[in-house]
């Protein structure tokens, strides 16, 4: 880097994570998208005002929405704005990214989650995940694994 110059941190700050959602499915593809948001929804993600374990994304006449996600209101929102915290959101795919969702989603058996919200360059971004479903016996294996891989490194550790 040149003298005076200093990287600048662009924000890259998760507001949010969907750990439930990495239990319940198999995550095969990450894709990020931009959200169409209202002013007291910014400030409220700047606040860390998020919950997206009851969100789902949803594609609606060629259009991809998040649907059920709460972002509650700040108590400083204007007066004049009723806010309503799980309103749809829609987010800004391209239209090919949307046509190849559809295709996997309605055709192959697949699912679209959210799994974070974070800023990237001053905007927030949504992950989504394209997901199938565990069954019970999946989510003890993979449970049986995350412990044994614990227990592993602790040995290690110790040893």
């Amino acid at each position: 880097m040149a003298k005076g110059k200093q990287k600048k941190n662009d924000g890259g700050s998760t507001i949010a994570l969907n750990k439930k959602a990495g239990h319940e499915y198999f995550i095969e593809q990450r894709i990020e998208a931009g959200l169409v948001l209202q002013g007291w929804e910014v400030k409220s993600l700047r606040a860390g005002r998020l919950q997206l374990k009851e969100g789902y994304v949803k594609i609606l006449h060629g259009e991809a929405f998040l649907i059920g996600a709460h972002i509650s209101a700040l108590a400083a929102a204007s007066t004049h704005v009723n806010p309503d915290p799980t309103r749809s959101r829609k987010l800004l795919l391209k239209r090919s990214e949307i046509s190849r969702l559809i295709g996997q989603t309605e055709r192959a058996g697949y699912t679209l989650v959210p799994m974070a919200m974070y800023w990237k360059r001053g905007k927030a971004k949504l992950e989504i995940g394209l997901a199938k479903g565990k069954k019970q016996h999946d989510k003890r294996d993979t449970e049986k694994d995350r412990d044994w891989q614990r227990d592993k490194e602790r040995l290690f550790k110790t040893g």
